[in-house]
């Protein structure tokens, strides 16, 4: 009887031990983060250059976004109202987890933007890029302005009904083109990526290469040091600034000396800085579009430095990157991918990421969309790794 109780009272310990362990884990256990643990490609689906959709060229998506409650897909065109005045398409996306092909995309509808006037954007004083969903049946919409003519870049919220304008970031004055041309966005490297976070608390906007006073834009073996900018929505204030390194590729051949890299676009996972983004390189031959995980964990707030070249770069502690997927794997050719967003929930239970190209218009590229499975890690494989790691 006496060993009896003495093997009870160990077996008592530790479950009471455990009982701490666990408690003190799920009070640090965040059970709306996103941990991206693997991806499948599911397939993909082209649109040819010149595809006429309601008296307009559909082409040039530079962005995309999901409208759950709707079930369908809204897609920035980067037509600087040229071809017609600038718009975004609204797409049904039939999804499952066997194919993907051109039967799958049916645009439905397409939408003009407009001023705070109420009047289309004239010719080459917008250049639409990034898209995000909001509330109230509203998107945001970046654009890049153009540096060339003193266009400063936007970030603006509009009716997804109307297409009106019904509000406007404030963009910092660094982001801004100096009367010298020694600080501000570089020309077609500013606002590509746009983001809002699922509890609609925050915008994330970045650029695509660095700005004038921060570095240099992207060029062979050599990145870029790219800022991604963080906005309350409910105060409408910019509170954080991040530093994101572009990555370092290698032309195949030199033929024709072009040469173009740089984050095309950023996706929120969820409300705790988690993310994927995309870089796109044309190299001359060819495009490079790799995927990335991202995380804002430990990351330095850069928002009150003007400019990274007069600190010290290496004192910065950078958003953390993983890399997810080299879209050279795919044996499908690739196009000029700049837009990212989650998907329909497929039948098996897993997100889709859908990514979509900008054909630029151009008749020697097509608009590209590539469909993917997303492996999200369970809450329980999420507690089993941060107990491996220590919680």
């Amino acid at each position: 009887m006496g060993i009896r109780k003495g093997f009870k009272l160990p077996l008592i310990i530790v479950f009471f031990v455990t009982i701490v362990v666990v408690t003190f884990i799920l009070s640090n256990f965040s059970t709306t983060a996103v941990e991206v643990k693997g991806i499948d490609f599911i397939g993909e689906a082209t649109l040819p250059t010149g595809t006429k959709f309601k008296n307009t060229e559909l082409g040039g998506l530079s962005g995309i976004t999901y409208d759950s409650r709707k079930q369908v897909y809204y897609a920035i065109s980067d037509d600087r109202s040229q071809k017609s005045p600038a718009r975004f398409y609204t797409f049904q996306i039939n999804l499952n987890t066997d194919s993907f092909q051109e039967s799958d995309i049916k645009p439905v509808a397409v939408t003009t933007l407009k001023n705070k006037n109420g009047k289309t954007f004239s010719a080459g004083t917008i250049d639409p890029e990034g898209i995000a969903l909001h509330i109230n049946s509203s998107i945001f919409v970046s654009s890049e302005g153009d540096a060339r003519k003193g266009i400063n870049p936007f970030i603006k919220e509009f009716s997804v009904v109307s297409g009106e304008e019904v509000n406007s970031l404030s963009i910092p004055e660094k982001f801004l083109l100096s009367k010298d041309k020694k600080q501000g966005i570089r020309n077609n490297l500013a606002f590509e990526s746009l983001t809002i976070t699922p509890d609609k608390k925050y915008l994330f906007a970045a650029t695509e290469n660095a700005l004038i006073q921060d570095g240099e834009q992207a060029q062979p073996n050599q990145g870029s040091l790219c800022r991604i900018l963080q906005y309350n929505l409910i105060t409408q204030q910019l509170e954080k600034e991040f530093l994101y390194p572009t990555k370092l590729v290698k032309p195949f051949f030199k033929l024709t000396g072009r040469f173009s890299s740089g984050l095309t676009d950023l996706l929120a996972l969820d409300s705790q800085g988690h993310f994927l983004s995309i870089e796109r390189t044309f190299t001359g031959f060819g495009f490079v579009n790799t995927l990335f995980k991202v995380s804002l964990d430990k990351a330095d707030d850069i928002k009150n430095i003007d400019s990274l070249q007069k600190v010290d770069i290496q004192s910065i502690k950078p958003v953390k990157k993983e890399l997810l997927f080299e879209l050279a794997n795919l044996d499908v050719p690739l196009d000029n991918t700049e837009g990212l967003t989650i998907g329909a929930t497929l039948p098996n239970g897993q997100p889709a990421l859908i990514v979509v190209s900008d054909n630029n218009f151009n008749n020697l590229q097509r608009t590209q969309f590539l469909v993917f499975q997303l492996k999200i890690e369970s809450r329980l494989e999420r507690l089993l790794r941060l107990i491996r790691e220590g919680f």
